[in-house]
């Protein structure tokens, strides 16, 4: 395109008698346009109030134009060689320019549609990368599932609930212990000692430890948590009862006195 330009340009002038044939043949065609276009203005019909017949006359006039083209045999600009070159030369030039924008307009797109598609290869590869971790997650699964069965499951949790049972006997024995220690049930003294602290001559026999009181209550609120309270009786030594809800470890019935239940912790 390059070359065709610079031969156009070299070639640009023409000699004097080409001009002047090139500028005859432009007066001839303009009279032979003005003729026509007279003809044209005295033949055309008047204009018509309707828009729709205005329209139907175009449509006419542009069929009977067409066809009168059909007809026309083309033939040459001029009979001068050097006119004819220059011609053809101005219309590479055209042809080049039009060429030029088309091949820069495809340029143009073929760089948008790279771009998209590299985005759309990095889309890919993320969601191969998500398939195949998702693929990874649900091998693992599968495995763990064979690894453990139903039968397994259940040997697992038997297992935690002995254990857990084991460790629970062996926080009540330690409670048991301490208790046993820092809180005993109370025991026979002599009968001068009796006198000198004013304490009754009978204990009953039948009171239990503390830490049967609070195993006690622990069992009332796993059994009947909708129902937690527990009754007092003669086993029960006042002052254990009175400990525990000084403390905040037992609640007192709001209507019975004689019922206390475990404080909830949680």
């Amino acid at each position: 395109m390059g070359e065709v330009r610079a031969g156009g340009e070299a070639a640009a002038q023409v000699s004097e008698a080409a001009q002047s044939e090139l500028l005859e043949l432009c007066e001839e065609r303009f009279a032979q346009l003005e003729k026509l276009q007279n003809e044209i203005i005295l033949c055309e019909p008047d204009i018509c109030a309707s828009p729709q017949e205005q329209s139907v006359n175009r449509l006419l006039a542009t069929d009977a134009e067409l066809k009168q083209w059909l007809l026309v045999q083309p033939s040459l600009l001029a009979a001068n060689s050097e006119i004819l070159l220059e011609a053809g030369k101005d219309e590479m030039l055209k042809l080049c320019s039009d060429l030029e924008m088309v091949v820069s307009c495809c340029e143009a797109k073929r760089d948008k549609l790279r771009e998209t598609k590299e985005l759309e290869q990095k889309w890919l590869e993320e969601k191969k990368q998500v398939l195949l971790a998702a693929n990874d997650h649900i091998e693992r699964l599968r495995v763990e599932k064979e690894k453990y069965s139903e039968q397994n499951v259940f040997l697992d949790t038997k297992a935690k609930i002995k254990k857990m049972t084991v460790y629970q006997e062996k926080l009540m024995e330690s409670l048991g212990d301490i208790l046993e220690k820092h809180a005993p049930l109370p025991q026979d003294e002599s009968n001068a000692n009796r006198k000198k602290k004013n304490i009754p001559q009978e204990i009953n026999e039948d009171l239990i430890s503390l830490s049967e009181i609070l195993e006690v209550l622990m069992n009332k609120v796993i059994n009947t948590p909708h129902d937690p309270y527990i009754t007092l009786d003669h086993t029960f030594w006042p002052p254990y009862v009175e400990m525990l809800l000084r403390y905040g470890i037992a609640v007192r019935h709001k209507e019975n006195n004689f019922k206390i239940r475990l404080e909830t912790f949680f």
